[in-house]
């Protein structure tokens, strides 16, 4: 079993969560011009499966390779919750449903990092 690097799992979705919320505070910028297309990221999950480079071992030659998907940390376009007649896709309900996600996933990732900090330091006291 190989360890897991939680401090470079935890700079990595930080890294994800910051330009995610920069895609969403940009969408929030641009609520109002027309013909805009609201972006997001993909997934963090798939983010992760590509850095990490984790495959499925396969024990036999008749068993399914599975090869990941390729996802980066790219802006694509989002879900259209309503389009307006100006062509303006952006929904203010939505992105601030996003901007509440990424704060609470920053507040797990802090929570995460005093509790290991916790633990280690009292390892290191006995």
């Amino acid at each position: 079993m190989e360890p897991v690097h939680l401090f470079g799992l935890l700079n990595l979705q930080r890294g994800w969560l910051s330009a995610r919320q920069s895609i969403v505070s940009q969408n929030i910028a641009h609520a109002n011009t027309p013909g805009y297309k609201a972006q997001d990221l993909s997934d963090f999950a798939k983010v992760l499966d590509k850095s990490a480079g984790l495959q499925m071992a396969t024990t036999s030659a008749s068993h399914q390779s599975i090869t990941p998907s390729g996802e980066s940390v790219s802006a694509k376009d989002g879900e259209a919750w309503e389009v307006s007649h100006s062509g303006n896709d952006v929904s203010l309900e939505a992105e601030l449903i996003k901007a509440g996600d990424v704060r609470n996933n920053f507040s797990m990732d802090t929570n995460v990092l005093k509790t290991f900090h916790a633990m280690w330091l009292s390892s290191l006291k006995g």
